[in-house]
């Protein structure tokens, strides 16, 4: 539900623009864009008069801004690249599959579903040398590798998602005028940000605005909170555990996670209206204490979509910034990112198939959605100057710096406990009920299930 609320509300800008080659929406050449890459890819690869057909996720802004990107591969290669969305992608890729209909390409937005395809001999590896490629032109290279790879159908791991665009949601939220007039400055570390919570109490105001009201939904966002905080207190490895429950979902280190976001929800005058108002406004409202004067809060934790929510005509950098939800330096785990991202995978293979993930690879593929909208990447080789958004440039910065990437733990747990029992249990937590108990509450629903 999270991921598919984000994709839907992170591209907000629309460019219009055709797929055609003829129409490539920038000339090569142009200043700014790794046009060598292109070239040199261009000069090696030669599909003239073959298809690929790629099934996903994406409807429009952000259908137009994919189109436009493949527009440059078939400029290279001579190739055709058919591109059909659908918001039921999840199903009509697996009837596809079943059918023995399905495209050369299908884009998964989450690792679950692809795994299940991969364990039913429904993907094509993509081998050594491409997850050799993105070990090392990946920031966090290992974990894109960790997340895109899978068991086969005889139960051995092999790598199947190529990653390509990402969101981020370990961003805190906050005024940089407030911050000035009160002489704050940007947290560096979680020890920083909780005595930074404190200094603000103490100053006379109120550190945090959260909401965790959403319909149906209701609690998701202080499960965001929990998997960021997992991150920074134990190893990623330990964060896999827990998302597959080899690490029992009421361990002392889950609890304990619980209990740090506590602190911020909990905490006598750390969060607006405090626990009931948290338990109960909308996530949609949370954060507009942060425009009111004198504010009703300074800091609000939340993905990249937020300022979808925030008053019309907010400015970037002068209403509104953000900075990295900080590690803790005790505990060197280096700097861990939480988000979402679309994973291109083979279901149908070919040489053309073969050669649009070696465009992939390339500067370009990424640079020239980036020129457009709503588009993040890990790649290392970006010209972060053709950000037409200064915004998403800094949230790029971010992911660049990531030693650590993982999902969304909730996305990735069955249904039941990642968008039902976790849910519930937060808003429990956060109501008075204690971090053992809900954590207990939370295993025996995930026992029911065996």
């Amino acid at each position: 539900m999270k991921s598919k609320f984000y994709a839907g509300v992170a591209s907000i800008a629309l460019l219009a623009g055709s797929a055609a080659a003829q129409d490539l929406i920038v000339a090569p050449g142009t200043e700014g864009f790794n046009w060598e890459s292109f070239d040199a890819f261009a000069a090696e690869h030669d599909f003239s008069g073959e298809t690929v057909t790629i099934s996903g996720p994406w409807l429009q802004p952000d259908q137009t801004f994919l189109r436009n990107t493949l527009a440059y591969f078939e400029e290279a290669t001579g190739a055709t690249v058919n591109y059909s969305g659908s918001d039921s992608f999840e199903q009509d890729i697996v009837i596809a599959i079943q059918a023995n209909s399905a495209p050369n390409v299908a884009v998964f937005p989450q690792p679950g579903l692809a795994a299940d395809m991969a364990a039913r001999g429904a993907l094509a590896p993509l081998g050594d040398d491409v997850a050799d490629w993105m070990r090392d032109g990946y920031a966090a290279g290992q974990s894109w590798i960790d997340l895109g790879t899978f068991a086969n159908p005889q139960g051995e791991d092999e790598f199947y998602g190529f990653f390509y665009k990402v969101d981020v949601k370990s961003l805190v939220w906050y005024s940089p005028e407030q911050f000035d007039e009160m002489g704050y400055d940007i947290p560096e570390t979680l020890e920083d940000l909780k005595a930074l919570s404190q200094q603000m109490v103490d100053d006379g105001g109120t550190p945090w605005c959260i909401g965790l009201g959403s319909g149906a939904a209701t609690g998701w966002p202080a499960t965001d909170w929990v998997e960021d905080i997992m991150l920074r207190l134990h190893a990623p490895e330990l964060y896999d555990d827990w998302i597959t429950n080899d690490l029992p979902f009421n361990s002392p280190e889950v609890i304990e996670a619980i209990e740090t976001f506590g602190i911020f929800a909990q905490t006598d005058g750390w969060a607006q209206g405090g626990p009931e108002a948290v338990a109960t406004t909308d996530f949609r409202d949370s954060p507009a204490g942060l425009f009111q004067i004198p504010p009703a809060c300074y800091m609000h934790k939340q993905a990249s979509f937020i300022p979808a929510f925030f008053p019309e005509g907010s400015v970037y950098g002068q209403d509104f910034d953000f900075f990295y939800f900080p590690a803790f330096a005790e505990k060197d785990l280096g700097e861990p990112v939480m988000g979402a991202g679309t994973q291109f995978t083979i279901t149908d293979d070919s040489d053309a198939t073969r050669g649009l993930f070696e465009f992939l690879k390339t500067p370009i593929a990424h640079e020239i959605w980036m020129a457009q909208s709503g588009f993040l990447t890990p790649h290392l080789g970006v010209n972060l100057d053709v950000f037409a958004d200064d915004s998403l440039r800094a949230m790029n910065e971010i992911l660049l710096d990531a030693t650590t990437f993982r999902f969304d733990a909730s996305d990735v747990m069955p249904g039941e406990i990642g968008a039902g029992a976790f849910w519930t249990g937060m808003v429990d937590f956060v109501t008075g009920t204690d971090a053992e108990t809900v954590a207990n509450n939370v295993q025996a629903r995930w026992d029911q299930m065996r």
